[in-house]
């Protein structure tokens, strides 16, 4: 699946989550801080769940949330590579040796957990009161933005040629919604330029985890 419509008419509060790389016990403290009501509000990842952090089992498992969605990573693809097309080695040397530590009903669950990873969207579409919010893992690859147009979607997991680009100074805005958000791209605090925001701050590497809330 490509896109997905959410509207925020359903949730209290909603809020966007950087790369979380396995690292599920910051998210609850930063959940707990923030009075997150799983009944009310909703958290939305840039995707990334996955790897080098130190569980990434328990960050999977948020995909059994009712309050949570997620837009599919680089790292989720690699994982769903090797699983399906045997690419192991891109995926250990990326840090995806945690899933070859697993025994018995661990890996059975991780395995269906990632096997999930494939109907995980590219791009998330949330329809604001009074605005479009847009969320990919690395960019939307167009300078116009509209709901279920055709874009590269190894760009929207992959791609750093636009943040790249923000950190030379050089950019421009994504018409046809009022914000973006992406992670993919570990930075030391959040960059925002035009209306495209970076919020992966590289919590797995020791800095802060990002939330925004949009809602």
């Amino acid at each position: 699946m490509l896109y997905q419509y959410l509207n925020g008419e359903n949730w209290r509060h909603i809020y966007l989550v950087g790369d979380l790389h396995g690292c599920r016990t910051l998210l609850d403290e930063q959940l707990v801080a923030l009075h997150f009501d799983t009944e009310k509000d909703l958290l939305i990842s840039v995707g990334d769940l996955i790897d080098r952090g130190p569980d990434s089992p328990a960050c999977l498992a948020l995909l059994q949330q009712p309050w949570f969605r997620c837009v599919r990573g680089n790292h989720e693809e690699m994982a769903l590579s090797a699983l399906t097309s045997g690419l192991h080695k891109q995926w250990m040397f990326n840090g995806g040796d945690w899933f070859y530590k697993l025994k018995g009903v661990d890996m059975i669950a991780a395995k269906h957990a990632i096997t999930h990873c494939r109907t995980l969207p590219l791009i998330m579409h949330v329809q604001l009161e009074q605005r479009i919010v847009v969320v990919a893992h690395a960019d939307y690859p167009a300078n116009h933005y509209a709901f279920g147009a055709e874009v590269d979607g190894n760009e929207v997991v992959w791609s750093r040629q636009r943040i790249e680009k923000l950190q030379k100074g050089k950019g421009q805005t994504i018409t046809g919604a009022d914000a973006f958000y992406f992670g993919h791209t570990p930075i030391q605090r959040q960059l925002d330029a035009f209306n495209q925001h970076y919020i992966d701050t590289g919590a797995v590497y020791g800095n802060r985890l990002t939330l925004v809330q949009i809602q």
